[in-house]
């Protein structure tokens, strides 16, 4: 039987003494909350994580301070506070895993490097096997792995028990687990606090945060270049124009009569009630397509897919709560104990081979980070430490080379749906 967790005992047991609490000296040491200039080197639009990761690597990295990043809601209002905080780099392809392994390298000194406790716990990242293509998939994926310098492992069904002793592993369910595929250095991170943490970090260093500026439009130059950007607090210029606004870059990217090969789609996760802690690791399941993990203070943390039609709204469809709340009790029976407390849902922008965009664009002064599809938050720093290198240089980075616009006319595609799939 779970038990509810009780809300005044400090669970955590990652738990610095000091907490790196931005506010446990008595003083507010968040962001600034600026006012745009006129005008700036590089303009950011979208403050989630990736658009704040490139802003905080543009200052760290290439002294670039010139920074304003725009904002049409609330920073970290979009899908940085509405995903599942699932870190791994497990993939298939080498493209893929050296951007996802550099971003986990990264994630493994970020709170070092930002100074901040970022709950980022490596508890091991376990993929449910549930039958025999599935085995033979994975075991390919693993060995790609290995010879990536990525960690992985297959585990018999005896072992995924050991490893996670609550999930369901009798032979007459109608999915039975006959093995899994386990990252142990994979995790999750507290979503809200690496947003908080890049922008204050930005902030420190000179870059201003405009919220509540949404674009509307964007400045022309000659030969059609942009050179800024119009919002709902007046237009501001630019040098370049870095788009980072996730579900909604290919309508940004039409008003400049640019046509992305991009799909948006409402995702869906909810969470349980606080319970004491149960689940050790994430367990993901592409079979009844689920994915699970217990965050710090006790809640179930759970999605599935992207609902199948194109949409911008942050809710989605309630046969896919549904769905996937079976396919988790199914998987651990103890579930069927658990409340639901509140479901969500963020906009995913996906391309149509299940991998991102990092590029300059054929427009003078506009550039791309787009298309993460469901697995954006894993490659939050990552993806701003290659885009920023691409911003500033005007060159791609190693890391962001093979996701240039280009390949969709040239067919370099680096399909990554097996890899991808349920496993945000």
């Amino acid at each position: 039987m779970l038990r509810t967790a009780h809300l005044g005992v400090c669970r955590v047991r990652r738990c610095r003494a000091d907490c790196r609490n931005p506010m446990s000296d008595g003083h507010q040491r968040y962001w600034r909350s600026a006012e745009p200039k006129d005008a700036y080197e590089v303009v950011i639009v979208g403050a989630g994580g990736h658009g704040l990761a490139t802003a905080y690597y543009l200052a760290r990295n290439h002294g670039i301070t010139d920074v304003c990043i725009v904002e049409k809601g609330w920073l970290g209002g979009g899908n940085v506070a509405r995903n599942t905080t699932v870190i791994r780099s497990n993939y298939l392809w080498d493209a893929s895993a050296a951007i996802y392994e550099f971003s986990l390298k990264l994630w493994e000194g970020l709170e070092d490097d930002l100074d901040w406790d970022l709950q980022f716990d490596q508890k091991g990242v376990l993929n449910i096997l549930h039958h025999i293509g599935e085995v033979r998939n994975s075991n390919r994926r693993v060995e790609a792995n290995h010879l990536q310098g990525v960690d992985a492992e297959l585990l018999d069904a005896k072992q995924v028990k050991e490893f996670c002793p609550i999930i369901n592993i009798a032979e007459d369910v109608r999915y039975p687990v006959i093995g899994g595929a386990l990252q142990r250095r994979g995790g999750t991170a507290r979503h809200d606090r690496i947003a908080w943490a890049l922008a204050t970090r930005a902030s420190e260093r000179g870059i201003d945060i405009v919220e509540h500026a949404e674009v509307t439009g964007f400045l022309r130059g000659e030969g059609g270049a942009v050179t800024g950007v119009e919002t709902t607090r007046g237009a501001i210029r630019a040098n370049k124009v870095a788009l980072v606004a996730a579900g909604h870059t290919s309508v940004l990217a039409s008003m400049v009569d640019l046509r992305l090969p991009l799909q948006s789609h409402p995702l869906q996760a909810l969470v349980s009630a606080l319970y004491e802690p149960v689940l050790n690791c994430v367990v993901m399941s592409n079979a009844v397509h689920v994915y699970v993990s217990q965050a710090d203070k006790g809640e179930f943390v759970m999605g599935a897919g992207i609902d199948s039609y194109n949409g911008y709204a942050q809710r989605g469809s309630f046969h896919v709560i549904e769905h996937q709340m079976a396919a988790a009790c199914e998987l651990f029976p103890i579930f069927r104990h658990a409340s639901l407390l509140r479901t969500w849902g963020g906009i995913v922008d996906t391309c149509p081979d299940a991998s991102p965009i990092i590029d300059a664009t054929p427009i003078p002064g506009l550039f791309l980070n787009c298309g993460w599809g469901t697995g954006g938050f894993k490659a939050t720093p990552g993806s701003g430490w290659a885009f920023a290198e691409t911003v500033a240089t005007g060159v791609r980075s190693d890391l962001a080379a093979p996701y240039a616009l280009e390949r969709f006319i040239t067919g370099a595609l680096i399909d990554e749906h097996g890899a991808a799939g349920v496993a945000h």
